[in-house]
């Protein structure tokens, strides 16, 4: 019996080895998605390992009344699907800055803080036989700190990601 549970398990090992992982050594492109009014991302992926990478998207904003910066970095673990198709999942957080001019009852204030926060991340893509990938996400932010920039801690994050791989 001990010998059947031990082929079983190196034939199940060898099973999930043999799906090879195809995901790029770098991709770089835009994530776009709500991000707390960012809107969109500069997004970079690094290959790490076969099935792991790392995921750095930095959001700006710049505007005359608002400006911020907020920067994810996300390790995520890749499974493969069927050709080109993954999904993944991830967990990572950020940092970040914000500042605000504002007027209320004739009187113009300026708020400024810093965001720190941890974040999961789930999400599927596409590899494109081409260098093209695209991907739509979803990375849960709960954020640490709780002042102005947000009127709760948490903060889902929906978003279509568009890369070049290389």
């Amino acid at each position: 019996m001990k010998k059947i549970i031990l082929l079983a398990t190196m034939l199940f090992g060898l099973a999930i080895g043999a799906q090879a992982q195809e995901i790029s050594n770098n991709a770089i492109g835009l994530r776009l998605g709500d991000n707390d009014g960012f809107g969109g991302e500069i997004s970079y992926q690094r290959k790490l390992t076969q099935s792991n990478r790392l995921e750095l998207d930095l959001g700006f904003r710049n505007t005359p009344n608002y400006d911020a910066f907020k920067l994810a970095g996300i390790y995520q673990w890749t499974w493969n699907i069927d050709k080109g198709f993954y999904w993944f999942a991830g967990v990572g957080g950020g940092v970040g800055s914000w500042s605000q001019d504002y007027k209320k009852d004739g009187i113009t204030y300026d708020d400024n803080g810093a965001i720190l926060f941890a974040a999961g991340d789930v999400g599927i893509e596409y590899n494109f036989d081409i260098p093209l990938q695209l991907a739509l996400d979803i990375r849960p932010e709960l954020y640490f700190n709780s002042d102005k920039y947000r009127d709760n801690n948490f903060g889902p994050d929906v978003a279509f990601s568009v890369r070049y791989r290389f």
